[in-house]
């Protein structure tokens, strides 16, 4: 008896143990690096711990972010691995930068809008929670926060703050090969800004989003959605909201001929203009854009004052517009592995 209550003691010492050291196993593989700017993690700027980051890397690497206000530039080349930037909260975790477009370079000419952002993400699989990325250069004209081109990019409980441009979704903008896909998603973020604070080429979707058009704001949108590409922005049950004056406001505005824009089951306020959509003074465009919207709600969602050319859509059109099946594309992307 004695040998046999030892043998299944023994036995179950050894699953336990092999659970353990696997555990400690996977903790030990898990990459993750702290940035402080008390000095207290391995590094004390977020661009120090960015570079850190392997090349390629098939383990993602979190970045974890302690409270503070970090004024920098940031860098995130193509070549890096998979990266989650995590702050505490994105009330006391700022990452700033005051860089604008008509900014003068060191040989006197301007940097441009692209150049302007303050933080660049061009590379695939990268992820950020709880930080607010901001251009704090004012109203200056045209300030990016947040430039992406990469593919796979995830936001969760995220801040965008700026003005005109605050955030760039540039996907294959200047590239020749619009087949390159870059898909964005944004759940429970806050954007704000005045002129075409979301615009550019790539792919998106804004979740549960607070979309906030400040004082003199004038157009919510300006996508340049490639020809190529299904979809270009769809806002899914989210505030279209702000301070801006009372029927002030459009929708959205084409970049480029192609630009698609979907608002899906969203509260519109007053802000928003009664017509809706622009079109840039580009007649010819009203013939190629998608702006659409359902079951839109709100004192700004008089679908009847719509201008003609855009698009009310019925249940059988809204089905597409699911979160998978705008961002799934051919690799079945799993945007909820991706904010784990």
């Amino acid at each position: 008896m004695k040998a046999s209550t030892f043998l299944k003691n023994f036995k179950v010492f050894s699953i336990l143990s092999i659970v353990l050291i696997s555990l400690l196993s996977f903790k030990t593989n898990d990459k993750i690096i702290v940035v402080s700017k008390d000095g207290k993690g391995n590094f004390t700027t977020v661009q120090q711990a960015i570079d850190a980051v392997e090349n390629s890397s098939s383990t993602r690497t979190k970045i974890l972010i302690k409270t503070g206000i970090y004024k920098e530039k940031i860098i995130i080349p193509e070549t890096k691995g998979a990266i989650l930037l995590e702050g505490e909260n994105p009330e006391n975790t700022i990452i700033t930068y005051d860089d604008f477009a008509s900014k003068k370079n060191s040989e006197g000419k301007d940097i441009g809008t692209t150049n302007s952002s303050t933080i660049f993400i061009y590379s695939n699989d990268f992820t950020a929670k709880n930080i607010s990325f901001e251009n704090s250069s004012g109203r200056v004209g045209q300030a990016v926060a947040v430039l992406t081109s990469g593919d796979r990019i995830a936001f969760e409980n995220c801040r965008f703050l700026g003005n005109q441009d605050t955030l760039y979704l540039k996907g294959v903008q200047d590239s020749p090969d619009k087949t390159k896909p870059s898909r964005n998603y944004f759940k429970n973020c806050y954007i704000e800004g005045t002129t075409d604070y979301i615009f550019g080429a790539g792919t998106a979707v804004f979740e549960n989003c607070t979309i906030y058009s400040k004082e003199t704001a004038s157009y919510v949108t300006a996508a340049s959605t490639p020809q190529e590409n299904e979809f270009g922005f769809v806002f899914i049950n989210s505030k279209i909201i702000g301070d801006a004056k009372e029927n002030s406001v459009y929708l959205g505005r084409p970049w480029r001929p192609f630009a698609k824009t979907v608002y899906i089951d969203c509260q519109i306020n007053a802000t928003i203009k009664p017509e809706g959509w622009h079109n840039w003074s580009k007649p010819d465009a009203e013939k190629t854009t998608f702006y659409g919207e359902f079951n839109s709600k709100g004192v700004g969602a008089n679908a009847t004052k719509r201008v003609s050319w855009s698009h009310q859509l019925t249940k059988e059109e809204r089905k597409k517009y699911t979160t998978n099946n705008i961002l799934k594309g051919k690799d079945n992307w799993n945007t909820k592995k991706s904010l784990k």
